[in-house]
């Protein structure tokens, strides 16, 4: 009797490999995903227990909530993180994603256990100082659980909720909310401790924007010249960069009827390429039609490679 083979066909082999590649990348994305939060729980609890917590300051948001309830009624801090941050998970699962929502999930609650067990030095009990850093680690521990895909803080995650139903923007809600709260700290504890509250919290939002958009600001250029092959050329070859062009219809004159085909160069570069790039264009045409916006951040093409002259 013979054995039956099975073959394996081209398209199979390359299913198979295709779907083992995403798998791996799936798992290092994981793995890194975890040590980002992991790093955001070590550094939030460091922040709140080295500096906060044992100064009685406060903070906005979800944290500055908990850290004000434990002030006036004396319950312990980790038990309040999840508390208050329990109602922002479920909306996290809902306008978010399950993905999203077990992330945040693990984070806050590695992050009461954190500032449950981990005896954290306190550092100062300079109130300006404290109100400084205090606001650095909390808001770096922020930031690396954002770029791990979770927060530890939920107040982003309600103002999500809110913006889709009213007219209101995320900023908008967070502000407003941020405000109830200081208000809130002041009456309570006094002016005095909610202005500290206020810039503990400026430099934790500053120190999370820090850390999610990175050190390197980019730059988006769309440029429009009847010398556009000559500027793609100068793109490529003098600043190392990529550069995409597609076709518009440009129209001038008080009327608006003079439509002419042109071609619409993009581009990305650092903020540090801005001048070189303004200097070459004069070069070529000066009188190119030249439209800048800034970019968070980038991924993939050429704009993280280096330059291929100097």
């Amino acid at each position: 009797m013979r054995d039956h083979v099975i073959e394996t066909t081209p398209g199979t082999k390359y299913a198979h490999a295709k779907k083992a590649y995403a798998t791996r990348v799936m798992m290092r994305r994981s793995l890194l995903d975890g040590f980002l939060v992991l790093l955001g729980v070590l550094s939030a609890g460091f922040g709140l227990k080295g500096f906060l917590l044992p100064n009685g300051f406060v903070d906005g948001g979800a944290t500055g909530i908990s850290l004000l309830l434990s002030r006036v009624t004396g319950m312990p801090l980790p038990w309040l993180l999840i508390l208050v941050n329990s109602p922002f998970i479920l909306m996290g699962f809902s306008q978010i994603g399950r993905n999203f929502g077990i992330k945040t999930a693990v984070a806050i609650v590695a992050l009461a256990i954190t500032v449950a067990v981990v005896p954290y030095p306190v550092i100062t009990a300079d109130k300006l100082l404290v109100a400084v850093f205090g606001g650095f680690f909390l808001g770096a521990g922020i930031g690396l659980a954002v770029r791990g895909g979770g927060v530890l803080d939920g107040t982003e995650t309600l103002a999500i909720y809110i913006s889709r139903r009213t007219h209101l923007t995320i900023g908008d809600v967070i502000l407003i909310l941020n405000i109830v709260i200081f208000s809130f700290a002041a009456y309570l504890l006094g002016i005095e401790t909610a202005l500290y509250a206020i810039l503990t919290y400026l430099a934790a939002s500053k120190t999370v924007d820090f850390i999610i958009e990175g050190i390197e600001e980019y730059t988006g250029v769309t440029i429009i010249s009847p010398k556009a092959d000559d500027i793609r050329k100068m793109i490529i070859v003098k600043l190392g960069r990529g550069v995409t062009m597609y076709k518009g219809s440009g129209g001038f004159g008080r009327g608006g009827m003079k439509f002419h085909d042109q071609q619409i160069l993009f581009t990305v570069i650092t903020r540090l390429e801005i001048s070189r790039l303004q200097t070459e264009l004069d070069a070529i045409d000066p009188n190119a039609f030249v439209v800048m916006h800034s970019i968070r951040d980038t991924r993939g093409g050429m704009i993280k490679k280096r330059s291929l002259s100097k």
